[in-house]
C-alpha cells in the first residue's frame, strides 16, 4: 500500500489530500493518505467525521484520509510527502521531516512563497534542508482555488519537476474527473509565477478596495504578468510557462476571485486597514504579504524592474500611504510594451 503524507491541514492541503484520494479511487489503487494537522481538534474531525469545517465547510472527505498531530508519524514510511505549510515555517518543519523521511520519497511542494532572509524558492529550501536531489522535488501550481476544487469543480494544474518521469508519477497520483494535471520541467518558472502572482493579487485587491475600475485592474494584471516574466526569465525560467496554467491561468484566478486570500487581503488594505489589521481579519495566510519583501529583494539583486511589487511592499511596510498607490502602480518611464 502506498502511503502519501500531506503536511498542512489548511484549505489547500486538505483539498489536495482529497484530490489524491479521489485519484486513487479512479486508478483502482488504495493508498493511505495521512494529513498532518497542528491542532488536535482538526485532526480528530478529519479522521472521525471526514470533514474539515474550519477550512472547507461541510465538504466530505474520502474515508481513506486520516489525520494526526504527530509530524514524524505522518512522514514515516511515506513514499510521497506533500508540503502545504506556510512558506516562512517550512524550514522549521523540515527538521522533523528529514529525521523520518524514506530514502526514495518524493517531495511535493504546494507552497507559493519565497523564504524571507534567504530569498529562496520552496524547492530550493527543500533541497538544501533535506539534501534531496532536484529529480525528487516536485512543484504543483496553477489556478487552484481550494474551495472550488474541494467542490469538485473542474480545474487544471501544472506538476513541475526537472525529471519528467517523477512529474508523470505525481501527475498520475492526482489525476481524476475534476483535477487535470499537466507536466512541466520548468520548476523555476512555475514557482516564480506562483509566488509573484500573490503580490500582484494584493495590488488588484487594493484597486478593488479603492473602488477603481476594471480597466485599472486589467492593467495591473497585465503589467504584473510582465514583471513576473522578467524576473523568472532572468532566473532561468522559460517564457512559454507564463502563457500557461502556472502563469496566466493562476494569475487570472487569484486576481479575479473573491475566494483568493491575497486579493481579499489587498481589498482590506485598499479600504484603509493596516497590514496587521488585514492579517488579523483573514483566517489563513496570504502568502503575498509574507513573501512580497523577498520578491522585491530578489528582483533588486538581479536588477529587474518590478514597480508594482515595489509599490505593494511599500504599502505593507507603511512607507507608502495606500491612497497614493494608484498613481505608482504603473509608474515606469515611457517605453515599448514588451520591455
Amino acid at each position: 500500500m502506498t502511503k502519501i503524507a500531506v503536511l498542512g491541514a489548511g484549505s489547500w492541503g486538505t483539498t489536495f489530500a482529497k484530490v489524491m484520494a479521489d485519484s486513487a479511487v479512479v486508478g483502482g489503487a488504495e493508498p493511505a493518505v495521512v494529513l498532518w494537522a497542528r491542532r488536535p481538534e482538526v485532526a480528530a474531525e478529519i479522521t472521525e467525521s471526514h470533514t474539515n469545517t474550519t477550512y472547507l465547510g461541510e465538504t466530505r472527505l474520502p474515508a481513506m484520509i486520516t489525520a494526526t498531530t504527530d509530524l514524524a508519524e505522518a512522514v514515516r514510511d511515506a513514499e510521497v510527502v506533500v508540503l502545504a505549510v506556510p512558506a516562512q515555517s517550512l524550514r522549521s518543519q523540515l527538521q522533523v521531516v528529514r529525521e523520518n523521511l524514506h530514502d526514495s520519497a518524493i517531495l511535493v511542494s504546494l507552497i507559493k512563497g519565497l523564504e524571507r532572509g534567504t530569498d529562496l524558492r520552496m524547492s530550493e529550501v527543500i533541497g538544501a534542508e533535506l539534501t534531496v536531489a532536484p529529480d525528487r522535488i516536485v512543484v504543483v501550481s496553477g489556478p487552484n482555488l481550494a474551495m472550488e476544487i474541494a467542490r469538485e469543480q473542474p480545474t487544471a494544474s501544472v506538476v513541475a519537476c526537472t525529471s519528467t518521469e517523477t512529474a508523470e508519477r505525481v501527475a498520475a497520483l492526482c489525476n481524476n474527473a475534476y483535477f487535470r494535471p499537466y507536466t512541466n520541467t520548468d520548476v523555476i518558472g512555475v514557482e516564480i509565477a506562483g509566488i509573484v502572482k500573490n503580490v500582484i493579487a494584493l495590488a488588484v485587491g487594493i484597486c478593488d478596495g479603492q473602488q477603481l475600475g476594471d480597466n485599472s485592474k486589467a492593467s495591473v494584471i497585465t503589467r504584473g504578468l510582465a514583471e513576473t516574466t522578467r524576473l523568472a526569465t532572468e532566473l532561468g525560467g522559460r517564457l512559454e510557462t507564463f502563457s500557461g496554467l502556472a502563469g496566466l491561468g493562476d494569475l487570472v484566478a487569484t486576481c479575479a476571485s473573491p475566494l483568493s486570500r491575497n486579493r481579499s487581503a489587498g481589498r482590506l488594505l485598499g479600504e484603509g486597514f493596516t497590514a496587521e489589521e488585514a492579517t488579523a481579519r483573514l483566517s489563513q495566510t496570504a502568502e503575498g504579504m509574507k513573501s512580497g519583501s523577498a520578491v522585491v529583494e530578489l528582483a533588486r539583486q538581479h536588477q529587474v524592474e518590478m514597480p508594482i511589487c515595489e509599490a505593494v511592499v511599500a504599502v505593507l511596510d507603511g512607507v507608502l500611504p495606500v491612497d497614493r498607490l494608484s498613481s505608482l502602480l504603473l509608474a515606469r518611464d515611457l517605453k515599448a510594451e514588451g520591455r
